[in-house]
């Protein structure tokens, strides 16, 4: 896909840990989400995410990372915030797989 760009879990544990994350949404199902998360993550299902977006809680010009489980779905709606406006979406390289596999912080339900 052009034009998004990948951010690093390093990166983004790192500005996580710095109180400069951007924007972080988790487009996997609701139960996916419940069991473990990105911390500071945002639930939107990526069905849903077009009509869903005032729960982003992010201006266009914000960054947004966008993950799933393992690309596609993040893929289909990073596409989709693009089409909506927003200029900064990045994706989560790895996605949660390579976040869990690496030891990184998860959050439970919020």
């Amino acid at each position: 896909m052009t034009g998004i760009e990948l951010m690093t879990a390093q990166t983004l544990a790192a500005s996580i840990q710095a109180g400069t994350a951007p924007a972080i949404v988790d487009v996997r199902s609701r139960s996916e989400f419940a069991r473990g998360h990105v911390p500071g993550a945002k639930h939107c299902s990526f069905w849903n995410i077009a009509s869903h977006l005032h729960e982003i809680a992010a201006e266009k010009s914000d960054a947004i990372v966008v993950y799933c489980g393992h690309g596609p779905r993040a893929r289909w709606a990073a596409a989709t915030l693009r089409r909506c406006g927003f200029d900064r979406v990045m994706l989560l390289e790895g996605h949660w797989t390579r976040w869990v596999r690496e030891g990184r912080p998860q959050e439970l339900r919020r």
